[in-house]
């Protein structure tokens, strides 16, 4: 079962300007980003054998993208990350 630890956004609303990110554990640390709308966004996907490596890649991944605010996002059961 895949259990969601961390979720950010950009703050951007939109297919083009949007991105989001989570951070999940199944038995490996999973980092997935998404660049645009749940419809048409392209997704990436990285593993981790740590926590404190997914989280160094979540940190590169906020620090280079030049739109919108991030922010994290309470994790709940609608902050389901793409499948």
């Amino acid at each position: 079962m895949q259990q969601v630890a961390g979720r950010w956004w950009n703050g951007i609303w939109g297919r083009l300007g949007r991105r989001d990110v989570w951070l999940t554990r199944e038995v490996r640390w999973k980092v997935i980003a998404r660049a645009g709308d749940a419809e048409t966004g392209r997704v990436l996907r990285w593993d981790f054998d740590t926590e404190s490596e997914a989280l160094a890649l979540i940190q590169r991944l906020l620090a280079a993208d030049a739109g919108g605010s991030w922010r994290k996002q309470d994790v709940d059961a609608a902050s389901s990350p793409p499948r």
